[in-house]
């Protein structure tokens, strides 16, 4: 039972990190009687006032009433579709699906059955939405199926027969560490592993390694062994009326053992001499390990533990996602808003002090002499609104950037609202893509309304450009990399139907949205500068060392990326560690004070600069925040270098194609937050002093 709040009709909808908001309106409310409420007009004045004052206190009976129903009742509920719960009974089959393998040393996701593991009859892949396939998840039945809450020991798999080529395979995986992953009812495989810091506490990683390596005893010969025995523990969590279940808990033990049997080998009625049902004999290690060797004959088998949980099906991710370095994001925040509050003193002294000054000092100036002698910032303001250099070019980056920050600004809200949690495989990143296809309605829309600004007039150009600039050089590095996935073999490449649906999204709806937008834009009347601007450009006089553009802009990403870079730790290690990033509340509140610092930094340094009368603050404004980007690309170098294990050169050629994406969409980002702060900025100050 939920308790749930509405007021006319209108549902407030209760998300949680993890588990999906269910609700419904209350399906009755509390009625009274008419005669309670009505009252006879032929009667006398006394009993018309006291018909009255029962009318009165019926309908306050009413209002509370409504209140208590609206407010109080509870009601039953319903899920968001495709993350509803599955009741299982006793003796109902469990279908185990296999997804990719995958290795945090070389980055390439294989299929489950690139590898000679045990087979189905029938290989039937799952649907998959895009943004799975784009992953590299490959989801398939297998040949593991348990019968709910009865329990199996020892049960025979399959068995193979290796060769040199089979041999090969295995041992290349156990090399790499590459892991098995599986999912029961949409729960992947995890394996508990004890903390070494903390009594009767676990961490949980993300599949089992398909094998590893080791010596015998008095040897010095490196051998691969395989893991070739799954003891399994399913956990459910029973309701006591239907006595059904629900699962809650997916985890394995995995076991090299070399298995033996007496007589003829008879398939699954096989009976194993290391494991036996009948005796109660059951795997509890790998001390007779099965070594990975050409003609060595292989046996896989497992067991299925049901164990009973009081963790409810709601709150099943919340093992999964615990997070034990929470005061590190808290930190993260308290570090980013100190740079927040530095910069917000800057800028109010700025705004506050300096230019009230300012202004107040110049709108005095009554005499020649006196505006012949004036200095500073409104000096150049013949200038300051004059189009800059490769204007066409700075208006399809704003238009861009405009489009990045709407995508990101709606993902993070549906994030933050519980709609993209980690067991939504796929959502995030299919959330993005449209999100971005769609927001190039906007990109048109900003592009083409500065473009005519700047007196503008081939608005169809700059759409095209806008259209295609920032997604064109996005897809040209994205399918070179996609190549040499696809020439490792790699389930990670990016399959032909699923290429068409991007360049659909892209030519099919981004660009037809994008010339709308543009449309729209210059078919609204331009932006009228505050001041006039000079046929003949002004001087700039020699700059200080510290106003030299490279300095000032190299300056200006470093308190941008200050905010973010300790966030940006977790997101690289959810990305290239393969591990959950779930925690969005944390995130949403960094991205508004990436926002705010950016367009802080920029005002500052584009103040500074107008005050030494250099007037060319378009590109600058831009490139200032922008550069952050810069050491967001230089962090990703660093963490390569000091965090991850990759050594083939495919994986750091994998690696850093995709975090130069990503550098560059942060450069549009950041770039266009400080482009739109210091043109207000300027607007601003510009139409708050007299100019003759």
């Amino acid at each position: 039972m939920n308790w749930i709040k509405s007021i006319g009709g209108i549902v407030a909808l209760p998300f949680s990190r993890y588990s999906r908001a269910r609700t419904t309106l209350p399906c009755s409310f509390p009625s009274l009687s008419r005669s309670a409420i009505s009252a006879s007009p032929h009667r006398g004045s006394r009993s018309s006032s006291a018909a009255m004052a029962r009318a009165s206190l019926s309908r306050g009976l009413l209002w509370i009433s409504l209140f208590s129903s609206v407010f109080f009742l509870p009601a039953r509920s319903f899920y968001l579709p495709g993350v509803a719960p599955e009741d299982f009974h006793t003796g109902d089959e469990l279908k185990v699906k296999v997804n990719k393998l995958t290795s945090t040393k070389t980055q390439l996701p294989y299929s489950f059955y690139s590898l000679p593991l045990c087979r189905p009859g029938k290989i039937v892949d799952s649907t998959e939405n895009l943004g799975e396939v784009l992953r590299g998840d490959r989801i398939e039945n297998s040949p593991y199926v348990f019968k709910m809450r009865e329990p199996q020991m020892c049960k025979i798999v399959c068995h193979t027969k290796l060769n040199d080529k089979t041999t090969k395979a295995f041992k290349e995986k156990i090399d790499d560490e590459y892991r098995v992953n599986m999912i029961l009812d949409n729960l992947p495989l995890v394996v508990p592993i004890p903390r070494l810091d903390q009594e009767n506490s676990v961490v949980y990683q993300q599949g089992f390694h398909v094998g590893l390596k080791g010596q015998y005893a008095g040897s010095k010969d490196q051998k691969h062994f395989i893991h070739n025995h799954l003891s399994f523990t399913v956990k459910y969590h029973k309701d006591v009326q239907t006595d059904s279940a629900r699962i809650v808990g997916f985890e394995v033990k995995p076991y090299s053992v070399k298995h033996e049997y007496e007589g003829e080998w008879k398939g699954e009625n096989t009976r194993l001499t290391t494991c036996d049902p009948h005796a109660k004999r059951a795997v509890t290690s790998s001390e007779t390990p099965q070594e990975v060797a050409d003609k060595q004959d292989i046996i896989f088998t497992y067991d299925v533990e049901f164990k009973e949980s009081d963790v409810k099906w709601a709150s099943r991710w919340d093992t999964y996602l615990l997070m034990a370095d929470d005061q590190i994001h808290w930190f993260s925040i308290v570090n980013s808003l100190m740079i927040v509050l530095f910069l917000s003193g800057m800028v109010a002294m700025i705004m506050l002090r300096t230019l009230y000054r300012d202004i107040s000092k110049y709108n005095q100036l009554e005499t020649q002499e006196e505006a012949q002698e004036e200095t500073g910032w409104k000096l150049v303001h013949g200038d300051v609104f004059r189009p800059p250099s490769n204007s066409d070019l700075l208006c399809v980056y704003v238009g861009t950037g405009v489009q990045f920050l709407g995508m990101l600004l709606v993902t993070m809200i549906f994030a933050v609202l519980g709609f993209l949690s980690p067991s939504n495989r796929g959502g995030l990143m299919t959330a993005m893509l449209l999100l971005f296809v769609f927001m190039g309605l906007f990109a048109g829309y900003a592009a083409t309304r500065l473009f005519k600004m700047f007196k503008g007039t081939e608005w169809k150009k700059i759409a095209l450009k806008t259209a295609f600039m920032f997604p064109a050089s996005v897809f040209v590095v994205f399918f070179i990399l996609n190549a040499l996935i696809w020439g490792e073999k790699s389930s990670g490449a990016v399959p032909f139907g699923t290429m068409f649906a991007l360049v659909f999204l892209w030519f099919g709806i981004s660009v037809p949205l994008v010339f709308v937008g543009a449309y729209l834009g210059f078919k609204k009347p331009a932006i009228e500068d505050p001041v006039k601007t000079n046929k003949i450009p002004r001087q700039i006089p020699e700059q200080a060392w510290y106003m030299n553009p490279a300095f000032s802009i190299l300056i200006g990403g470093i308190l941008p990326f200050g905010a973010v870079f300790i966030e940006l730790f977790f997101i690289l290690t959810s990305i290239w560690l393969h591990q959950f990033y779930y925690i969005f509340g944390f995130l949403f509140i960094v991205f508004a004070i990436l926002i705010v610092t950016c367009a802080e930094i920029t005002v500052v340094l584009c103040y500074f600069q107008l005050c030494s009368e250099d007037y060319l603050w378009w590109w600058r404004s831009y490139l200032t925040a922008g550069s952050s980007a810069l050491y967001l690309f230089l962090y990703a170098a660093f963490y390569f270098f000091t965090k991850l294990e990759i050594t083939k050169p495919v994986s750091g050629i994998l690696y850093f194609g995709y975090m130069l994406i990503g550098s560059y969409g942060f450069f549009v980002l950041t770039g266009t937050i400080g482009f739109y702060a210091c043109f207000w900025f300027t607007r601003l100050i510009y139409s708050s002093v007299k100019i003759d």
